[in-house]
């Protein structure tokens, strides 16, 4: 082939290639990472349900800690709200409770084996710590945690078992065995003490570390578990401006998390190096944000409606790649159509 021919195949080639990139890197940037929203559960914000974390089952339902009516409930496929566990109010009906002034059910995890992990807070030595309600059983109390204390999120390291307890009001984070035990304060520190109301809040165990948000300042840090024991390493902060930022949750994409903003009513796409994106607000539903849970392909937030007193929800989305959805881990998530709640794809 002439010398001349091979120059401009080569230009033509190396063009196409810089459009096709162009194309690509354009529709990723213009495709919304969240789609579909459906609010799918509607609990009685009047009763007090007012929704504060979410775990999800591996049929695609969810389980909730709802705060004031101090209640861990199911959300079935069909958005039924069913109660599984109602907690006893202290003596003084919870009005010593530290911050809120009431006994709070908040952070919930889930075992393999169906087993509901969850975080009670009562100003009572005898109530607040970490409960556990096995399948058809009732709460039962297996680590005492001070009555100062304001309990509020919860993970679970799935390679040791361990749970993870920050502790709203003090500014820390405790850490309980697999079987429960004696609470070991795991860390502590200015970045983790609360400003106005609270410190620490929203936890997650992700890529060998312990991830929290301090509602007060609008932070998530990242504390690396180091050494055999898993002690607490050097806190370093991984994102901060976030507005009363409450709970937050991975996407499966390195680092990448999804946040929810409490006071905004607002979900906030977090990627390391990239400009934060808000991927829902209260157009779709959202008020006072308070948990995500990232399941497959499914995103799951719950809204309390705390402060602005009206729809207090579970709401489901997609999580999207260039507008195509991530196949899912397990079973069909929930989806609302038409104002009835229903299964689907």
């Amino acid at each position: 082939m002439p010398k001349h021919l091979v120059f401009r195949l080569a230009v033509i080639t190396a063009s196409a290639v810089i459009g096709l990139t162009a194309v690509s890197s354009t529709a990723e940037a213009a495709a919304p990472p969240l789609s579909h929203p459906r609010i799918v559960a509607h609990f009685d914000r009047p009763a007090g349900q007012v929704a504060e974390s979410v775990v999800v089952r591996p049929n695609g339902s969810a389980d909730v800690g709802l705060i004031l009516s101090r209640q861990v409930a199911h959300v079935t496929l069909g958005g039924r709200v069913e109660v599984l566990a109602t907690m006893p109010l202290p003596a003084d009906g919870g009005v010593h409770t530290p911050g809120p002034g009431a006994a709070s059910v908040t952070g919930i995890e889930r075992t393999e084996d169906g087993t509901l992990y969850f975080l009670y807070s009562a100003g009572d030595e005898h109530l607040t710590g970490l409960w556990k309600l096995c399948p058809g059983g009732k709460p039962e109390r297996v680590a005492a945690l001070p009555a100062a204390s304001f309990l509020n999120g919860l993970a679970r390291d799935d390679r040791t078992g361990d749970f993870y307890l920050t502790d709203s009001t003090q500014g820390r984070i405790w850490r309980v065995g697999s079987h429960g035990g004696t609470a070991e304060l795991w860390a502590a520190g200015e970045d983790l003490a609360p400003v106005h109301f609270f410190g620490a809040n929203g936890v997650k165990v992700h890529n060998g570390a312990v991830w929290v948000s301090n509602i007060d300042r609008g932070t998530i840090l990242r504390i690396p578990l180091t050494g055999r024991d898993g002690t607490a390493g050097p806190h370093q902060v991984r994102a901060s401006g976030l507005d009363s930022v409450d709970d937050f949750a991975f996407t499966g994409r390195g680092d990448q998390l999804l946040a929810a903003l409490n006071i905004p009513s607002q979900v906030v796409l977090i990627t390391p190096g990239k400009a934060d994106r808000v991927v829902l607000d209260e157009r779709d539903g959202l008020q006072n944000t308070t948990s995500l849970a990232v399941d497959g392909h499914t995103v799951y937030v719950a809204s309390g409606a705390l402060t602005t007193g009206g729809d207090a929800n579970l709401l489901t989305a997609r999580l999207d790649r260039l507008g195509r959805p991530i196949h899912p881990r397990n079973g069909s998530p929930m989806v609302s159509t038409a104002g009835s709640t229903t299964m689907g794809p």
